[in-house]
């Protein structure tokens, strides 16, 4: 990509990522402070995440997170039609864009 937008959090800054958008050419875009709108694509996912997952449960372990988290996970990629895709879920809609863009040719 050519710019990646990036939440100003200290927990996201990482040396090894900014090092690797350098390398690459990539420019980091830091959202700004109380704005996380600039960046709702994955503020709205996290909220979906934190409202379902983190929120739902009381976990006694960090393995129990993350088999909870797996599962949710294919429920939200896999069987939940999205609205914002056309009410495909995000591996149908994947699917649809790849047979639509699709350069392969068939010879027979």
């Amino acid at each position: 990509p050519a710019a990646i937008r990036c939440d100003n959090g200290p927990e996201l800054i990482s040396e090894v990522f900014a090092e690797w958008c350098e390398e690459n050419g990539v420019e980091i875009l830091f959202i700004e402070p109380g704005k996380p709108d600039q960046n709702g694509i994955v503020e709205r996912f996290n909220r979906t995440y934190r409202n379902e997952v983190l929120n739902s449960y009381l976990f006694e372990n960090l393995k129990q997170v993350r088999e909870i988290t797996y599962q949710w996970l294919i429920e939200y990629n896999e069987e939940r039609p999205h609205e914002s895709l056309g009410d495909l879920t995000p591996v149908e809609f994947r699917t649809k864009i790849e047979a639509e863009t699709s350069t392969l040719e068939w010879s027979s």
